[in-house]
């Protein structure tokens, strides 16, 4: 199964986790991990086109992580705030429909 950690910090995601692997198809042909995968790494890709401070991140096969900068003024914060919500919707929308294969979890922190 494909896991998404979505991290929010003080109400605004600060970061994201994938791991694992549907376990639909052969590596390379599998539909949920390809969705997944495609939602997740266009997200990355909105943060580092949009973003003054490319995002923290690491990929691996079968793992991406992704933690925005602690040094983004609130316009910046707005925009990776859409591009994050967007995501969270498009991921939340797979796990609904598909959830023997793609599970997302929200951790919610306060850091006053």
């Amino acid at each position: 199964m494909i896991q998404v950690t979505i991290t929010y910090n003080n109400d605004k995601i600060n970061s994201f986790k994938v791991t694992g692997h549907a376990g639909y198809a052969e590596q390379g042909e599998d539909i949920y991990c390809a969705g997944v995968s495609a939602i997740t790494q266009t997200a990355l890709i909105g943060l580092i086109k949009h973003l003054p401070v490319e995002p923290i991140y690491k990929i691996e096969n079968g793992f991406l992580e992704c933690n925005l900068p602690v040094n983004l003024v609130k316009e910046d914060i707005e925009k990776a705030q859409i591009i994050l919500s967007t995501m969270e919707l498009g991921l939340i929308s797979l796990q609904d429909s598909y959830s023997d294969y793609v599970e997302v979890v929200i951790r919610r922190c306060n850091n006053d």
